[in-house]
């Protein structure tokens, strides 16, 4: 069922119109742009590797497909040497189709920029892996980079018409009932390869059915093929849960974990269970997502719910107890305490604004009473004279001054009248007050 031709591709159509760097690369050149390398940055089975097939039926062109993961810069080197052969001898463009372009390193990567660069080759790579971080800066800049979009249902579902009444797919043998055409589409999440091989999967399971049943046995005599009707039972066997698409070392894991934490901070508990529960199913090692909900804890919630600290940590030191599965339920739960929480990120403001301070030079010597008396020969210096003990003072309060000279009366810390940090900004008036009150 691969598209033959770019009106065959469903989904992308913001990178098929007329005059695109894809018609061009495709269709051939018109006017003065000639056709581009391009890098498909996009989801598994958006239609990065079918684009490629679709480019190379190019007339005059050479198709040669190499994958990152088994081809060496030897395998590169020989397809740039024969791609100017087929140039200079025979007029032939090479199309270079290598796959996974981010599993090949630096020399690898490389070695592609000759050919590049001088137009022996056409690049079409793929990646399901952010270029930026993944392809060296020589071969991006010589290259356009076209983002591929997951596909809608409404384009994974035109797929699912045109594969049952195909002769290249189903050849109208079957039909779907619309329970059974949701499952395929839901458990596919955008991704084509998936929808086919969940249909092909539910067809086998409906057709060994429709044999068991001796469904359409009366009208096997005659011309006309018995219909098998695939039904929701028949695609939830096929496929009963969803492939979750997670890499702990690429664009998924960061991106769901910024919205995992970013749910966090908006109070959002039921979004936040969502990303939880795509992390969980994943797979991700549950000491990083305690981590990360301890961060969130001091960041997001700060002084204004002291104790959901106190349930991180909990969280973190029970996930490193029980183990999974049951430290789901822990993870849970520290989630739902952060995200209803009251939030307030004023504590670890006031350090920012106190580090840029000290990085800028501001803070002079520590106050002479203020510095350590301990020693012998301190009081000769001044160390300590005349500092008040705040135990020794009405409500174990003194005032007396404690920053250095030049920053006196700086406010770094200021409380919001969220939950807890309402009390809060109402004590550390009175307390300034005191403090600040100096002889």
């Amino acid at each position: 069922m691969r598209p033959r031709n770019l009106d065959e591709v469903v989904g992308q159509q913001h990178l098929l119109d007329q005059g695109s760097p894809l018609r061009i690369l495709t269709e051939g050149s018109r006017g003065p742009a000639g056709a581009s390398s391009v890098i498909l940055y996009g989801p598994p089975g958006t239609g990065k590797t079918t684009l490629a097939h679709v480019i190379a039926r190019g007339e005059s062109r050479t198709f040669v497909e190499l994958s990152a993961i088994r081809a060496g810069v030897k395998d590169v080197r020989r397809v740039m040497d024969q791609a100017l052969e087929d140039r200079d001898l025979h007029g032939r463009t090479t199309v270079l189709f290598l796959d996974e372009i981010h599993r090949f390193n630096k020399a690898q990567q490389d070695a592609l920029l000759p050919g590049v660069e001088n137009g022996w080759i056409i690049l079409v790579a793929a990646t399901t892996e952010n270029p930026s971080f993944s392809v060296v800066s020589p071969l991006l800049s010589r290259s356009l980079l076209l983002t591929l979009r997951p596909l809608t249902d409404e384009d994974t579902g035109a797929l699912i018409d045109r594969s049952l009444r195909d002769e290249r797919g189903l050849d109208s043998s079957f039909t779907l009932d619309d329970d059974a055409r949701g499952h395929i589409l839901r458990m596919a999440g955008g991704d084509a390869r998936r929808v086919l091989t969940t249909l092909e999967a539910a067809a086998a399971v409906a057709a060994g059915r429709a044999e068991a049943e001796g469904e359409g046995a009366e009208s096997a005599e005659t011309t006309d093929r018995p219909l098998v009707t695939i039904t929701a039972e028949d695609a939830e066997q096929a496929m009963d849960h969803a492939v979750q698409r997670y890499d702990r070392d690429g664009d998924q894991h960061y991106d769901i974990v910024s919205a995992f934490i970013k749910s966090l901070r908006g109070s959002d508990p039921d979004a936040a269970l969502h990303y939880l529960a795509r992390m969980v199913v994943a797979g991700e090692d549950p000491r990083f997502i305690a981590r990360r909900l301890v961060i969130a804890a001091g960041e997001e919630v700060g002084m204004a719910d002291p104790s959901a600290l106190q349930t991180a940590m909990a969280a973190a030191q029970a996930v490193q107890l029980i183990g999974m599965p049951e430290a789901r339920i822990l993870l849970a739960e520290a989630t739902v305490h952060i995200a209803t929480a009251p939030k307030s990120n004023a504590s670890y403001r006031a350090l920012d604004a106190a580090i840029a301070d000290v990085r800028a030079g501001r803070g002079g010597p520590v106050p002479m009473h203020l510095r350590d008396a301990h020693y012998s020969g301190a009081h000769r210096l001044g160390h300590g004279r005349s500092y008040v003990n705040a135990h020794e003072e009405p409500h174990h309060v003194a005032a007396q001054q404690y920053p250095p000279d030049d920053l006196l009366d700086v406010d770094y810390y200021r409380p919001t009248g969220n939950g807890q940090e309402r009390a809060v900004a109402q004590r550390l008036e009175k307390l300034r007050a005191i403090v600040r009150r100096r002889s």
